[in-house]
């Protein structure tokens, strides 16, 4: 399945290594190197609201996704609780009920 993350940009929920709030982990040393390093390969993707800019949204999550052999970070307006939950709706294995 696919998980939408903002602005026409959807990423297949099997390609998603973690959904992180941006306010709580992104201060951390190591996140920052890692953040730049993905910046210098091109693997960082802002999908927050830019088209007006006075209607910037601030981003309030980032998405880890490994896809064809790459790491991308995508940084996203959409809450890292909101985003789980639907990724969560779809990585469910369902069983028939009594079982």
């Amino acid at each position: 399945m696919y998980i939408h993350l903002g602005q026409d940009t959807v990423v297949s929920t099997d390609s998603i290594i973690g959904i992180f709030d941006i306010e709580n982990t992104s201060v951390s040393r190591d996140t920052k190197a890692f953040f730049k390093g993905c910046e210098a390969a091109g693997g960082v993707i802002n999908v927050c609201s830019q088209q007006d800019p006075l209607q910037v949204e601030l981003p309030k999550s980032f998405i880890i996704c490994g896809e064809r052999g790459k790491t991308r970070i995508y940084i996203s307006q959409i809450s890292s609780a909101t985003l789980r939950k639907r990724a969560g709706r779809y990585n469910r294995k369902t069983q028939p009920q009594g079982q």
